[in-house]
C-alpha cells in the first residue's frame, strides 16, 4: 500500500508540475508501447515481413492439419528410435544377464551344493524374471525418457496439448491429458505420475484411469513380435515388414481412440462435471539443457520406474516357478490353472496358457511372451530343452513353430492377443502408482478392472465375428 501511495503521489506531483503536458506524455508513452507490441506481433506486409523463428515454427506446429501431421511424425520418430535403438543394448543385456550371469549363478549354486529346489526357485524363478525385465525395460526407457524430456524442454509438448485440447475437451477431459497419455507410451506408471500437471481432480482421475490405454514399453515387445511372425505372414514377402509395422501402429492408434471414448464415457457417468478452462501460454522455444535432461530422465523417471518394476518382477518369477514345479498328483498347479482357464480362453479366441501368462505377469508385462512359451512347451511337448518354470528366449522362427505346432495358434489367436495386450489390466507397478496418486480403493479398482472388461468384450466380439464369417 505504501508503494502504491508513493506512486500516486509522484504521479500527482508530475501532473501538477507539467499540467496538460503530462497528459500528452502519458498518451505518447501508451502509443509508443502499442506500436512496439504491434511491430513484434503483427505483419503489415505478408510478402516482405520476415517472421521470427518462434512465430514461423508455431504456425507449422499448431496448424489445424499440419500440426497433427508434424505431431504424428515427431512421435513416430521417437517411437522408432526407441524400438530400433533398444534392440542392440537389450540383446547385450540379455546375453549378459540371461546367459553368462544365469549360468554363472548356477555354477556357484552347484559349487555350494545348493539343493535343486532352492537354486531353481532363486535363480530360475526370482533372478531370471527380474533379469528379463531389466534387459527388456531398461534400454527402451533409457532412450524414450531422454527423447521425451528433450521435446519437453524444447517447448514442443505444450504445442501438442494445444493441438489435442479440442479433442479432449469434447470428451469432457482436459487438454493436458494428451501429455500424460504420451508419457504413458514410455511407461504407464510414469504417465500416471505426470497427471499431476492437471489441476482439476475430476479431469485428473479421467487421465489416470485411461492412461493404461497408452502402450507402455513393456507391451511393445509382445506387439512387435506377434506382428512380425503372424500378421506379416498374411501379406506378400515384399510387404511383410510394412504390414507388421502397420499392425502395431494400428493397435497404438486404437489405444488413442479408446482413450478418447472412455474419457467421454467417464465424463458422462461416474465423473460428470464441467470441463475446466484450459488457458495455455505457449512458452518460447529454448535449447534443451543436456545434463539436466539426462538427470531428469535417468534419475527421476527411468531409475524410479525400473526399480518399481524390479520389485514386482521378482515375486512374479517366484510364482511362475512355483506353479510350474509344484505338482498335485501328475499335474502341476500351472496345468490345473491352464485347464480351468482354457474354456474361457477359447471363447475369447485365445487359450488358457495366454490368460494364465497375463495373470502371473501382472507384476511386469515384459514376461508375458516368455511365460507363454515356457508354459506352452512344458505343458504341451517338452522340446527345445524347456524346463518347468524357466523363462525362455527363442528366435522368431522357433517362436512361430512352438506357438502354431505345439500351442495350436491361429491368426485369430494372434490378433486377439494383440488386442488383449492393449486392453487388459495395468501392471502392478502402475496399480501401485495409481493407489499412491489417488489414495482411493474405488478408483484404483476401476482403473485396474475397466480395461479388463473392455478386453473381454472386444476379444469375445472379434472371436464371434471371426467364427461367423471365416
Amino acid at each position: 500500500m505504501n508503494a502504491q501511495t508513493d506512486i500516486l503521489q509522484t504521479a500527482k506531483h508530475f501532473q501538477k508540475e507539467l499540467g496538460e503536458e503530462y497528459h500528452d506524455k502519458v498518451v505518447e508513452a501508451i502509443y509508443a508501447d502499442a506500436a512496439r507490441i504491434a511491430d513484434n506481433c503483427v505483419s503489415r506486409d505478408a510478402q516482405k515481413a520476415k517472421l521470427n523463428f518462434d512465430t514461423a515454427l508455431d504456425k507449422a506446429l499448431t496448424h489445424p492439419i499440419g500440426g497433427f501431421l508434424v505431431m504424428g511424425l515427431m512421435f513416430f520418430i521417437v517411437f522408432w528410435l526407441t524400438i530400433s535403438g533398444a534392440n542392440i543394448p537389450s540383446q547385450i543385456l540379455a546375453d549378459l544377464l540371461l546367459d553368462k550371469a544365469y549360468y554363472g549363478l548356477h555354477g556357484i549354486a552347484t559349487a555350494l551344493s545348493a539343493p535343486d529346489w532352492l537354486s531353481g526357485f532363486l535363480i530360475d524363478g526370482v533372478y531370471l524374471a527380474t533379469a528379463w525385465v531389466v534387459a527388456v525395460m531398461l534400454p527402451p526407457m533409457a532412450i524414450f525418457f531422454p527423447l521425451f524430456t528433450l521435446l519437453e524442454d524444447f517447448g514442443y509438448l505444450p504445442r501438442v496439448a494445444f493441438n489435442l485440447d479440442k479433442l479432449f475437451a469434447r470428451t469432457g477431459a482436459h487438454g493436458k491429458q494428451s501429455l500424460s497419455m504420451m508419457m504413458g507410451f514410455g511407461c504407464n506408471a510414469a504417465g500416471v505420475i505426470s497427471t499431476r500437471i492437471i489441476d482439476s481432480p475430476r479431469e485428473r482421475l479421467i487421465a489416470i484411469i485411461t492412461n493404461n490405454f497408452s502402450i507402455c514399453n513393456g507391451r511393445w515387445p509382445t506387439l512387435i513380435l506377434i506382428g512380425t511372425i503372424f500378421i506379416s505372414s498374411t501379406a506378400p514377402p515384399i510387404l511383410a515388414s510394412f504390414v507388421a509395422a502397420l499392425s502395431v501402429v494400428a493397435i497404438a492408434v486404437l489405444g488413442i481412440v479408446t482413450t478418447l471414448l472412455v474419457s467421454w464415457g467417464l465424463s458422462k457417468t461416474w465423473l460428470k462435471g464441467e470441463t475446466s478452462v484450459f488457458s495455455l501460454e505457449l512458452p518460447p522455444y529454448r535449447p534443451p539443457q543436456i545434463l539436466q535432461t539426462l538427470y531428469t530422465s535417468v534419475i527421476d523417471r527411468t531409475a524410479i520406474v525400473l526399480w518399481r518394476a524390479v520389485q514386482m518382477a521378482a515375486p512374479a518369477g517366484a510364482v511362475i516357478w512355483l506353479i510350474s514345479n509344484i505338482y498335485l498328483g501328475d499335474v502341476s498347479i500351472a496345468g490345473y490353472l491352464v485347464n480351468f482357464l482354457n474354456p474361457l480362453g477359447l471363447l475369447l479366441g485365445m487359450n488358457g496358457v495366454i490368460l494364465l501368462a497375463y495373470i502371473v505377469a501382472i507384476p511386469a508385462n515384459e514376461i508375458v511372451i516368455p511365460t507363454i512359451l515356457m508354459l506352452t512347451l512344458t505343458l504341451g511337448s517338452n522340446i527345445v530343452g524347456a524346463q518347468s518354470g524357466v523363462i525362455l528366449e527363442l528366435e522368431n522362427t522357433q517362436v512361430y513353430t512352438v506357438l502354431t505346432q505345439v500351442g495350436g495358434w491361429t491368426l485369430l489367436t494372434a490378433v486377439n492377443l494383440m488386442l488383449f495386450t492393449l486392453l487388459h489390466n495395468p501392471c502392478s507397478t502402475t496399480i501401485l502408482t495409481i493407489w499412491n496418486e489417488t489414495k482411493n480403493r474405488k478408483w484404483t479398482l476401476i482403473a485396474s478392472l475397466l480395461p479388463v472388461a473392455l478386453g473381454l468384450i472386444v476379444t469375445f466380439s472379434t472371436a464371434t465375428l471371426y467364427r461367423l464369417f471365416m
